[in-house]
């Protein structure tokens, strides 16, 4: 279940750009500002909005540690701002002068790439925040761009089609066509998978095209210095062409928003759909997952930006981050009731909801004749509309099951863990999860983004047995 739990309408013009650090939310549009907001409360930081570009402001991104934000633009350049006060640190003009489409930082922020409109690659080094090396791809604007999670390659894709993988050194690993009308987005999944054929380690990544299609691609590494792009399936689902993806912090779902207004949330292993979003009433041009908790946010043509909650079993009438607020559906309020209205695209009966004291257990009472006689809803489409997803939330009640223990859930998966280890950042985590995350080459905390001092790993065993004693007292 996915429930819109904020709307942030702050930006005066289209929303171009979202992007999650571990404790903010930055959004940047056509109106020349980027905005911060905080996670605890998606309170606006007193610095924000940032204010420095001249034009329109396509791109923004964290660093890996959250302490510094980049942003692009029309005006040829890349900002840098200390997200701890605000203060403006660089100015990065493109070389070439043309304007800066899309920024990314390296996951060690070593690098910070910025791609213009007429094809330049320019990687500056972080640290000097000079030019390090430059390039350009063969024909049309560079739109997209994406690193592995190890650092050692980053993917661009340009407006002409391709996608071209790109090594530290700014070689040209190898090239492909990939969308006959343009790229529009990519993203590369942060956990390696196996490809299955030759058990090298591979990265999955996502691109988005004006054909309307989203492609999942392996990238593979054989030998030294080979790098293979495969083609695995196409996801469809979108009507219209597709402005924006990302994958989840797990690799397990990937969110894309379209012209179409919609925004899709599919299951990766199998390319079937979980979600479709129809809150925005304009183009869709931005998605982004957060990097720890079950939080999306969407942006868009109609100014705003939006805060979904994913989730079996619940959603917030506040903090996105206050576990207090997660309740059963039998719990919600009238409005926990009306913002998962919203989130089905109902708002259209909030107002007719609430006037008749529908909470969450009134809800999950109603039935094609309360709709009719009790609340008058006299079309027989939109009775028949609110009811099936009614019954989907009466499944999901039922299938879902009691809470867990948040300090039982990995941080990494927020799947309950099996065989929990303690890592040098002093938090548990699942095993297989840490590992993965360690055999990325990150050497940064999963909770606080700070350098891990040792790759340890020690089993936790009175969490296991606290793990198995509360499993045993949910079979009683």
């Amino acid at each position: 279940m996915a429930t819109l739990i904020r709307t942030l309408a702050d930006h005066s013009d289209d929303v171009n750009y979202c992007a999650f650090s571990s404790s903010c939310l930055a959004t940047c549009s056509l109106d020349k500002t980027v905005r911060v907001y905080s996670l605890n409360d998606f309170a606006e930081l007193p610095y924000s909005p940032l204010k420095g570009h001249t034009y329109a402001v396509h791109c923004c991104c964290f660093s890996p540690s959250g302490h510094v934000l980049a942003s692009c633009s029309t005006d040829g350049t890349t900002l840098v701002w200390d997200t701890c006060s605000g203060q403006m640190l660089a100015v990065l003009e493109q070389p070439s002068g043309s304007p800066v489409r899309v920024c990314r930082f390296s996951p060690e922020s070593t690098y910070l790439v910025s791609g213009g409109a007429d094809g330049t690659v320019v990687l500056w080094n972080v640290r000097s925040l000079k030019l390090y090396r430059s390039g350009n791809v063969k024909d049309g604007s560079l739109v997209a761009c994406a690193f592995s999670p190890n650092g050692n390659v980053f993917v661009t894709g340009s407006s002409c089609g391709d996608l071209t993988v790109w090594d530290d050194k700014m070689r040209c690993l190898c090239n492909e066509k990939a969308h006959d009308l343009g790229v529009t987005c990519c993203d590369i999944s942060s956990l390696p998978v196996s490809d299955g054929e030759h058990g090298f380690r591979c990265f999955q990544m996502a691109s988005c095209g004006q054909d309307n299609q989203i492609k999942l691609w392996l990238i593979s590494f054989a030998g030294i210095s080979g790098v293979e792009l495969k083609s695995q399936c196409t996801l469809s689902g979108h009507s219209a062409p597709v402005l924006a993806c990302a994958f989840s912090c797990d690799g397990q779902m990937l969110v894309s928003g379209s012209v179409d207004k919609c925004v899709i949330i599919h299951e990766t292993s199998t390319g079937s759909t979980l979600h479709t979003l129809s809150q925005h009433t304009r183009y869709v041009t931005a998605c982004a997952f957060a990097p720890h908790g079950p939080l999306l946010a969407t942006g868009s043509m109609d100014k705003t930006v939006n805060i979904w909650q994913l989730g079996d079993k619940q959603t917030c009438a506040g903090s996105a981050a206050d576990n207090e607020s997660k309740v059963t559906v039998e719990d919600w309020s009238e409005d926990d009731v009306s913002a998962w209205l919203r989130g089905q695209n109902l708002a259209d009966f909030v107002s007719l909801f609430k006037m008749n004291n529908i909470d969450g257990r009134e809800l999950l009472k109603l039935t094609k004749e309360s709709l009719a006689d009790d609340l008058k809803i006299e079309s027989l489409g939109l009775r028949s509309k609110v009811l099936q997803k009614i019954e989907e939330l009466r499944m999901n009640t039922v299938s879902v099951p009691v809470n867990i223990p948040d300090e039982f859930l990995c941080p990494i998966t927020r799947e309950l863990m099996k065989d929990p280890v303690i890592a040098a950042d002093g938090y548990s985590y699942e095993k297989a999860a840490m590992e993965n995350w360690i055999s990325t080459k990150r050497r940064s905390s999963p909770m606080t983004n700070l350098p891990l001092p040792s790759p340890l790993l020690t089993p936790n065993r009175t969490l296991k047995m606290a793990i198995n004693r509360w499993l045993e007292m949910q079979q009683k």
